[in-house]
């Protein structure tokens, strides 16, 4: 790990700035009568105008003292989409005096981003911090917004936030936002490393109709009266894919915080949820009994899947200090035979069925010999989720959260225990099927926030548009996708679980296809690359591992995307298997039509990925001396 430090000193300025390690973006800070204001400029272009910034709004500020830090270092996560991350940025803390309150501000500037936080070691009884901070973007922005389990919303013209949406109220924002800023650039606006900044609840977005700003605030609720907020993020970017290869939401997160990690293996896993009431061909029905997990733990150890996820129907009655078993199945036989075969349990645990109390709950999953708990209906609650992180921790115990959580930026580098959250509409979820243009907004919006539980990777889809599942689409046909779409869609989307839906005979059924997620080392990534991204169009995702890389690719209308493989090595041939639609592929009347063909390719070849509408590409690539 490399570190280096340079400090600058300056004495009550009028003005203040910082400029990020490489020139190109610059934060300035007024101090007027009105408050503390900033200015965000990135290559003498205005991005972010006249801006108001605050922790007590009610309080006139002054600032005091500045100093400057410059730092640049390497760190490598339990688990991510790099193996190895640089943290280079340049820091100004700002000391400040709020009518007697001393508080610190810290504005980190980064060459793709920046980063506000306070701090503050006592605040009088009386007070009433918000974390307050405006964004004075151009009328002309369009912002994209996460809907909860719907589809992401967007493009709206910042001009026409403010105004009463056809239901009579006004549009609900949530972060992660991104912004189509006028200047070709593209933004989004978020926080991070909340779960280090007790007091504090979610981001909260608004459109301010009497300064004609979009602004954000964290209020906050402790007995406590030092402070530390989250840091307020604001990535930039000249392509809308990078946001999501963004590292400075995770490099402003504290550091890791589990001493021991060795038993934090992200992976791929199994799920019965969507399986219930399918009749295989040679005649067994799937249910919540002993030989259906079998069945699923059996297929998951032929083909070294790490993990088997069993729904909330393993349990019936929930209270303090007791689950009751479900007698439809004899869960330390299913627990026993997983061992056996190698293979480690999830169980879900719903909220909703009673409190079993959650000091007990996750020593009583560990007691189970199981390896994490998905955890569902806590609601976007933030002192009990950043409790629950912890406490799973505690017991060893991965997690993994359901509908609608508390998004916590860069909580992977902190506690790499949270694997994945459903932060999206998870594929089926409600029992409707989202589209592909749904599809494609999720994994350029919700992803930025982190790693997301979608459960993509249907392969029998013909089967879910019949109905032959008891927890599939209620709406026969409306599940528009193809297989080679499925098996792309489960590498596009970041996870450290990625969590596969169908039955196991789905998949052996398309062994050859299913190679793919077979072979993609989730989690375990030393580079990614996002290729092309177009909202409402297209994706494609590069993530390397090794010397190996995985490439899927999606496309809403149909089309091809060319791929130019300039980052493969010189003077080296590589094997190349594509996944892919064919002429006769249709995402809606033969969407399990595909093939599976070889080539040898080396560094700059330009692959054309074919796709239908709805449909994608995948590939997997390796040096040719490997099998």
């Amino acid at each position: 790990m490399g570190l280096a430090l340079i400090f600058f000193n300056c004495k009550k300025p009028k003005q203040l700035s910082i400029t990020s390690p490489d020139g190109l973006i610059e934060v300035v800070l007024d101090q007027t009568d009105k408050g503390l204001g900033y200015n965000l400029y990135d290559g003498g272009k205005d991005i972010i105008l006249n801006s108001g910034i605050s922790i007590l709004p009610d309080l006139q500020v002054e600032v005091l003292d500045t100093e400057i830090n410059e730092v640049r270092k390497t760190w490598n996560p339990v688990w991510g989409q790099f193996s190895e991350i640089e943290d280079h940025y340049k820091e100004l803390e700002v000391s400040l005096n709020y009518e007697g309150v001393p508080v610190t501000l810290l504005v980190r500037t980064y060459n793709d981003g920046v980063a506000f936080r306070f701090k503050a070691d006592e605040i009088p009884a009386g007070a009433k911090p918000s974390f307050f901070i405006e964004y004075g973007l151009p009328d002309t922005s369009n912002l994209y917004s996460p809907a909860g389990e719907g589809q992401p919303f967007g493009p709206v013209a910042l001009a026409d936030l403010g105004k009463t949406q056809p239901n009579g109220k006004k549009q609900k924002i949530k972060m992660p936002l991104v912004v189509a800023h006028q200047e070709s650039k593209f933004l989004s606006l978020l926080e991070s490393d909340l779960i280090s900044a007790p007091g504090f609840d979610l981001i909260n977005f608004n459109y301010d109709d009497q300064r004609n700003k979009l602004v954000s605030k964290n209020g906050f609720e402790s007995d406590e009266r030092s402070l530390t907020t989250p840091w307020r993020v604001i990535l930039l970017e000249d392509r809308m894919g990078d946001l999501l290869t963004n590292t400075v939401p995770l490099n402003v997160a504290a550091p890791n915080q589990i001493e021991n990690t060795s038993w934090i293996k992200p992976g791929k896993t199994l799920w019965d949820w969507r399986v219930h009431g399918l009749q295989a061909k040679d005649g067994f029905t799937y249910g919540i009994d002993n030989e259906s997990y079998f069945r699923f733990i059996d297929f998951a150890s032929k083909n070294g899947i790490e993990y088997f996820l069993i729904d909330d129907a393993w349990y019936t009655h929930v209270e303090p200090g007791e689950i009751t078993m479900s007698d439809k199945l004899d869960l330390d036989k299913v627990a026993a035979y997983a061992k056996e075969k190698g293979v480690s349990l999830i169980l879900y645990y719903d909220r909703r069925q009673g409190n079993y109390g959650d000091d007990a709950l996750f020593p009583y999953y560990k007691s189970l010999g199981v390896k994490g708990i998905k955890y569902g209906f806590m609601g976007a609650n933030v002192p009990f989720t950043r409790d629950a992180i912890r406490m799973s921790a505690e017991s060893n115990l991965l997690i993994d959260f359901h509908d609608g959580p508390v998004p916590f930026t860069g909580v992977t580098r902190t506690y790499p225990n949270a694997i994945t959250r459903e932060f999206c509409h998870a594929q089926q979820d409600s029992r409707r099927a989202f589209t592909p243009k749904a599809f494609i907004r999720m994994a350029l919006i919700n992803a930025i926030q982190g790693p997301l539980d979608m459960n993509n990777g249907v392969f029998d889809i013909t089967s879910v548009n019949a109905g032959e599942r008891e927890k599939g689409p209620k709406k026969l046909n409306s599940l528009r996708t193809t297989v080679t779409a499925e098996a792309a869609r489960t590498l596009i989307v970041f996870s450290g679980l990625v969590c596969i839906p169908d039955a196991p005979e789905a998949y052996a059924e398309k062994q050859d296809l299913f190679e793919f997620i077979k072979e993609m080392p989730v989690g375990k990534w030393d580079e990614t690359k996002i290729l092309h991204a177009k909202m409402d169009g297209y994706i494609s995702t590069a993530r390397r591992h090794g010397e190996e890389w995985f490439i899927g690719s999606v496309h809403n209308e149909g089309g091809t995307l060319d791929i130019t493989l300039d980052f493969l090595n010189d003077d080296q041939e590589y094997t190349i298997t594509f996944y892919e639609d064919t002429e006769e592929t249709d995402s809606t009347t033969n969407p399990e039509a595909y093939q599976v063909r070889t080539a040898t390719v080396m560094k700059d070849a330009v692959v054309q990925a074919k796709m239908v509408s709805g449909g994608g590409h995948c590939m997997w690539i390796r040096p040719e001396s490997k099998k």
